[in-house]
Parts: C-alpha cells; sequence; structure tokens
C-alpha cells in the first residue's frame, strides 16, 4: 500500500499484493461506463430486472468481504487508510506491517488468481457504471499482479531511498493518534519491527542463495540508508514526534503519558535500532554474492519482470517496451527541439540567475490555490501543514514528499520538505505545485471528495498518481509566478528532457542491458554529460531502482498527449477545467482503461458544455 507520494521516490508494499474492494456501490461521480452497452440504443437510463439487480447485490457482497479482509491485513495500512475503521466493521488487524516472507509473497500470489476468479464470474454487463469500473480497474491491477506469479524473489522489499527500511519511519512517525488506543497500537507495533525487519533479513538471504542478490553498489547504498535511522532514543525524531503527538492528546492524563514515553523510548533502544542493525549485519554478510552489475536483464529473467514492473509502474496505453521506448525518445526529442530553438543567450542568463516571486512554503502555498482557480475544479475545505525532514534522514529521503491521509479523514494533510543542501537548486515553487496544488494534495482531496468507493483508493496505478503531479508540476511554470513566458516555457521543456532522460536510462538499462560505458557515451554524445560522477549516480540509480523515474515520467507523458489531443479535436471547444475535471473523477486506473474512457469523453465534451 502506498501512502508516501514524493518527487523522486515512493512507498513500495514489502510483502503483499494489497487487494481491497468496495464497501459502497455508489462508486465515483461523473464516470460513465462506455466500454459495454448496458442499454438498448436511444434509453439513457439504466434498467433494472431481476437478474441485473441480484448481480449488484452479490458484487457488493463480493467486495464488501475483499475489502474488509485486506484492509485489516495489517495495522499500519489500516490507520492510514481509515481513521475509524469500526464504521466499516473492523476492529483489528492481523499484523502490524504484514508478513516479509517467501511463503507470504507466494500465498498472496495465490490469493490473487483466486479473487479474480471470483471476479470475472460477475456478468460485468449486469453491474452498474459505477461497479462496471471498479469492475474494470480491479481487474486491470489483478492480471498486472499476475504478472510476477513465479517472480516472487525478484521482488525489492528494500531499496536505498524508495525501500521499506527508508520509509517506513516516516509513517511511524507520523502515525496519527485520535485516542489512547492509538499509543497503545502504535507502541504495540513498535515492538515488532524487529520481528517484521527479521524476515524481510530472511528474504534478503534466500534471494542471494538464488543467484539474485545485488552488486556490492547497491548493498553499500542499503546499508548506508539503514545507518541513518541508528540515532539513540533520546534524539531519535521518533521521539520528538511521539512527544509532539501525545501533547496533542486531550483525554488522558499526564501520568498515562509518561508512562507511554518512558515505554517508547525503551522500544527505540530495544526494537527499532537492533531492528536496523540486523539489516546493516544481513546485508554485510551477502557482500560479494551478486554478480549482476547491470540492470534487471542481467537476472536469468529479469526481463520478464521488468515488463511486470513497467506496466506495475506505468499501466501505459502502449502495447509493448519497445513501443514505450519509441514514444519516450520522441517525446525527448520533441522537448529539447523546443529548448534549442528558444534558448538565446540572453535567456540563458536570465534562465542562471531566476527565482520565483514566492520562495517562503507557506506563500507558495497560498499563490497556487489561487493561481488553479480557474483552470481546475473547486476543492472542498481540507488543511495542510508543512513540516522539515529531521536532518538527520536528510541524506535518506526525497526533496520533499505528501503523506496521503486517511480516505474518512482526507482534509488534514501533510508535506514534507527536505532542507539538504543537494537539493539546494529544486524549486520550491514547482515542487510544492508537484506535492501540494494541483499536485498530491489535491488529486488526493479532490477524488476523496467525490468517490466514496474504498477499492479505488486503495489500488495503487503510481503513474497516474505520479503522473498526475508531474503535469501539476509543469504546469506551475506557467502560472503568474514572476517568471517572463519565454524564461516558463524554456524551463517548463528543460525540466521534461531532464526527466525524460532519466525514464529513457531506466528502459535502457534494465531492459536493454545498457552497461556504465555504454551510459556515459550516450549522454556525453547526446547531450554533453561528461562529468563521471554524474554519470555514475544516474547509472546506479536507475539499477537501485528499476522502473521508479518511468512513473513520473510515462503518467505525464501519457496525461499531456491526451491533453494536446483533445486541443486538436475540440479546437475552441478546449476546456482545461473540464479536461481536468474528466482526469480527476477518473481517479487511479492504468492509462490503457483511461483512454477508453478519454475517447468517449472527446465526443461527449462539447455537447456537455454546450448544456451547462
Amino acid at each position: 500500500m502506498n501512502h508516501i507520494h514524493s518527487r523522486g521516490r515512493r512507498l513500495r508494499s514489502s510483502a503483499a499484493v494489497f487487494l481491497a474492494a468496495a464497501l459502497l456501490a455508489s462508486g465515483c461521480r461523473g464516470v460513465p461506463d462506455i466500454t459495454e452497452t448496458s442499454a438498448p440504443a436511444g434509453q439513457d437510463y439504466e434498467v433494472y430486472t431481476e437478474a441485473s439487480v441480484q448481480a449488484r447485490n452479490a458484487f457488493d457482497e463480493f467486495t464488501e468481504e475483499l475489502f474488509r479482509k485486506e484492509i485489516a491485513s495489517d495495522a499500519i495500512s489500516l490507520h492510514y487508510s481509515l481513521a475509524d475503521p469500526s464504521a466499516y466493521g473492523i476492529e483489528k488487524a492481523a499484523s502490524a506491517f504484514g508478513e516479509g516472507s517467501l511463503e507470504a509473497l507466494q500465498a498472496d500470489m495465490a490469493d490473487t488468481r483466486a479473487v479474480q476468479e471470483e471476479l470475472r464470474q460477475f456478468d460485468r454487463s449486469l453491474l452498474t457504471d459505477e461497479q462496471q469500473l471498479t469492475w474494470s480497474v480491479l481487474d486491470s491491477y489483478l492480471e498486472t499482479a499476475l504478472m510476477s506469479d513465479g517472480l516472487e524473489l525478484y521482488s525489492r522489499p528494500l531499496a536505498p531511498t524508495i525501500g521499506v527500511q527508508a520509509q517506513l519511519p516516516i509513517l511511524l512517525a507520523e502515525y496519527p493518534f485520535y485516542d489512547g488506543g492509538d499509543v497503545e497500537d502504535y507502541l504495540w507495533m513498535l515492538s515488532q519491527i524487529d520481528v517484521y525487519y527479521g524476515e524481510l533479513a530472511e528474504f534478503e538471504k534466500e534471494k542471494s542463495a538464488a543467484g539474485l542478490y545485488y552488486s556490492d553498489t547497491t548493498i553499500e547504498h542499503l546499508i548506508q540508508s539503514c545507518e541513518s535511522y541508528l540515532i539513540p532514543p533520546q534524539e531519535n525524531f521518533l521521539t520528538e514526534t511521539f512527544d509532539e503527538k501525545l501533547a496533542g492528546l486531550t483525554d488522558v492524563s499526564e501520568e498515562e503519558k509518561k508512562e507511554w514515553q518512558s515505554r517508547h523510548t525503551a522500544l527505540i533502544a530495544e526494537h527499532f535500532i537492533p531492528a536496523y542493525q540486523t539489516l546493516i549485519e544481513t546485508l554485510s554478510s551477502l557482500k560479494g554474492t551478486g554478480t549482476n552489475e547491470i540492470g534487471m536483464c542481467g537476472y536469468p529473467q529479469g526481463r520478464e519482470y521488468y515488463e511486470y514492473l513497467v506496466q506495475a509502474a506505468t499501466g501505459t496505453s502502449y502495447s509493448s517496451v519497445d513501443e514505450l521506448t519509441d514514444a519516450v525518445t520522441d517525446r525527448i526529442s520533441s522537448d529539447a527541439a523546443a529548448v534549442a530553438e528558444g534558448l538565446t543567450p540572453e535567456l540563458y542568463s536570465e534562465m542562471l540567475t531566476c527565482s520565483f516571486r514566492e520562495t517562503e512554503a507557506s506563500e507558495i502555498l497560498n499563490s497556487l490555490q489561487l493561481q488553479i482557480e480557474e483552470d481546475f475544479p473547486q476543492l472542498p475545505a481540507c488543511s495542510y501543514t508543512v513540516k522539515n525532514v529531521p536532518e538527520a534522514l536528510e541524506l535518506s529521503l526525497s526533496p520533499a514528499f505528501y503523506l496521503t491521509p486517511p480516505m474518512d479523514r482526507f482534509q488534514d494533510n501533510v508535506i514534507y520538505i527536505n532542507g539538504s543542501e543537494q537539493y539546494a537548486s529544486t524549486p520550491l515553487y514547482t515542487t510544492l505545485a508537484h506535492e501540494g496544488y494541483p499536485g498530491h494534495l489535491y488529486q488526493t482531496v479532490y477524488f476523496s471528495s467525490v468517490c466514496d468507493d474504498p477499492v479505488r483508493h486503495l489500488l495503487s496505478f503510481p503513474a497516474y498518481t505520479e503522473g498526475w503531479a508531474t503535469y501539476a508540476e509543469f504546469q506551475s511554470y506557467f502560472f503568474d509566478n514572476g517568471l517572463s513566458p519565454e524564461l516558463q516555457d524554456l524551463l517548463m521543456h528543460n525540466q521534461a528532457v531532464t526527466l525524460g532522460i532519466h525514464a529513457l536510462l531506466d528502459l535502457n538499462i534494465n531492459y536493454y542491458g545498457w552497461t556504465r560505458d555504454q551510459t556515459a557515451a550516450f549522454l556525453e554524445e547526446t547531450y554533453g554529460i561528461t562529468d563521471q560522477e554524474t554519470v555514475d549516480r544516474m547509472f546506479e540509480a536507475m539499477v537501485d531502482n528499476p522502473s521508479n523515474y518511468l512513473e513520473y515520467y510515462v503518467g505525464w507523458m501519457e496525461i499531456q498527449e491526451m491533453r494536446e489531443q483533445a486541443e486538436e479535436t475540440l479546437g475552441a471547444d478546449f476546456d482545461a477545467q473540464a479536461f481536468h475535471t474528466f482526469l480527476l473523477d477518473m481517479g487511479p486506473a492504468p492509462f490503457s482503461l483511461i483512454r477508453t474512457y478519454f475517447r468517449s469523453w472527446l465526443v461527449t465534451a462539447p455537447l456537455t458544455q454546450k448544456a451547462a
């Protein structure tokens, strides 16, 4: 389950293929079914027959049972997904963090196949429009998950910046305390982290024994990530956030708070720190066991697994990795041509010294909210808090990230900003457009306000989510932000080229087998990049995090292609707010499915606008 959305990184689920389904049948606003005809020609209302009523009730029962089972599989996902699980008939989670063993992954795969078989027993044409959409999204999710059947040992719960070991502590730090029971649950979870990490350590050993382990370079990156969390209890950022959250509880005594603080300090010393020491010891012992010095394709079934990763990460409408690579290459060339055409000596000088008008986080977010009023649908009332990444973790985490709130408490949002010097050149303005308005925060709050179908909030389609945030980031270059129009255009296309290069390297290194030397030659010949440290950093990032950059670039590319098609097809009838509303109402889904609905929207959009 993904709870952190970040500019450049994301949190991946560590153990299970996370499934859930709808408890409520009312579904999402404004998304009619267009993949099958559910009513005779000329009939614009739904037909209720005995067969359809039975099918719809059965589908609700199926999704309700699935939702309750999966949402309660681990406490961290349950609490971050629902502030009040009891409203859904859920009292306790089965475990703290889920299971990290190979056996658990294999069992999850078997469950996935069983769920898909049960799903496909439903006659989709008898369902409501909203149920049909849920059916299609869930079926696509399950079908993609099954691409990795038999390849469970290729999964990577640990990764230098997007792995469980890097981001689970942030989820613990931000674990909301609504009452004293949440404090007890949190302390119990903290007592289980060394058990969970012990399972992950055993999984790493099994990967190594199967000849699927990482190079020593990647292992060293993982060790460095783990070392960031070896912080004494008194200085640990978890202690600071724990005390802050306790201070916000008004229905417990000071004696209770002091007792909890004492237990918390002991748990960090006895469980949290030893959990990271265990990982470090395991990783150190596995040095020298990995012989693959290139990308994912260097493993026996690596190309096959990477094809799964690409589909899981992007849900792309392109039918193969080859076609996707061609599309990425063409888009980069187009943006690079725009940069070359627009660049002048004067504009280059301006680019080196320019700055956005607003520079403080609160000022930027306030400005962004005003900037989006015309082209984006209205957002319901919500709040946000901007926090700084703990200094001890700056080198291990992203430039910024957004924490997804529970679906039943979407009004409370948190954005983290990393103050590390390594991100000093990253504009805060566009970063907060990505994480805040109209990016992750805006997208999450909007969809939560229009969709009460829980499965749509639980199933992860990273390229839709990260692609939207990247699209929002790129759109922010053209806001009234103190930059000249010429510079706005240049900076946006330049950023698109930069991100595109990373996506193209991801594909070439992990699927086509580029070596470090081939990567260096490509960067020098094509983009004039000769600094070996830069080359090494880019190559290693793709090896460490295969498919990660595709989420951002391919997601943006799919959305941008749809916008360009809409502008060309609709001409003067194109309305940016209507286009954005369509995408937001669709919600997280694969682009292969979204494109189907989009073709229908292109036909109906002008009629809808004229009627309005």
